[in-house]
């Protein structure tokens, strides 16, 4: 009975594949697991995404400062724009227009507080792209803040059934021991595998999101300051 037991030990620590740990684990460290893996994919499926999405409109950011500061007349740009989705400066520029040529309709031009009106616009324009930017990155924030303690929930979980294990099978043997610690363990690692990238790339994304922020604020102003001159002279 003895050989019979140290083999079943042997058998159960020579087995220590992440698939083997998975399968061996406590429903509850499972459902620990599964869902660390789960939030892995959904932070790793935004990060792929956004950083696509940052580089694309830094493209266009690009392209469109070339567009406007070629000399081509405001009202050819707010046509070639204005037909197509704008995003980014470009969305602020239309904004900016628009109000514009709405304040021109009519016999009498409403001048009177054109830039305040003006200058609102865009930075509602401004603002509401930069929640844009910055829709799905409080799922990095909070994956990197709270997947540690998860797995270290199911760390505790698994250990409390291994001691209880090893207590109903009265053997300390370090082969009977190890295979529940490991298996706990891993919980503890998938959670840190799933917070590292997290909020690495969430201080990324982050600080990303608000350098284009702070581009098209720095364009709505240089673009208020060219549109109060025309006020200006118009008044």
């Amino acid at each position: 009975m003895g050989e019979g037991l140290a083999e079943g030990a042997a058998a159960a620590a020579s087995d220590f594949s992440l698939v083997a740990l998975f399968l061996q684990a406590h429903i509850v460290v499972k459902v620990v697991m599964i869902g660390l893996i789960i939030a892995s994919v959904w932070c790793w499926a935004i990060i792929i995404y956004k950083s696509l999405a940052f580089r694309r409109v830094r493209a266009r950011i690009a392209a469109f400062e070339d567009d406007f500061w070629s000399g081509r007349s405001l009202e050819e740009l707010y046509k070639a724009r204005a037909d197509a989705q704008p995003d980014g400066l470009s969305a602020v520029f239309v904004a900016a227009m628009r109000e514009w040529k709405k304040s021109h309709e009519g016999e009498k031009p409403a001048l009177a507080s054109l830039a305040q009106r003006i200058d609102r616009v865009m930075t509602m324009t401004v603002s509401r792209e930069g929640e844009d930017m910055e829709r799905g990155l409080m799922v990095l924030a909070s994956t990197g803040s709270a997947a540690p303690f998860i797995g270290l929930f199911g760390t505790v979980w698994g250990i409390m059934s291994s001691f209880q294990a090893i207590a109903a099978s009265e053997s300390t043997n370090l082969a009977v021991v190890a295979p529940g610690i490991a298996e706990a363990l891993l919980a503890t690692a998938l959670g840190l595998l799933a917070a590292i990238p997290a909020t690495i790339f969430y201080n990324k994304l982050a600080t990303d999101a608000a350098r284009i922020a702070a581009q098209m604020e720095g364009f709505a102003d240089e673009f208020l300051a060219i549109l109060s001159r025309e006020i200006d002279e118009r008044i």
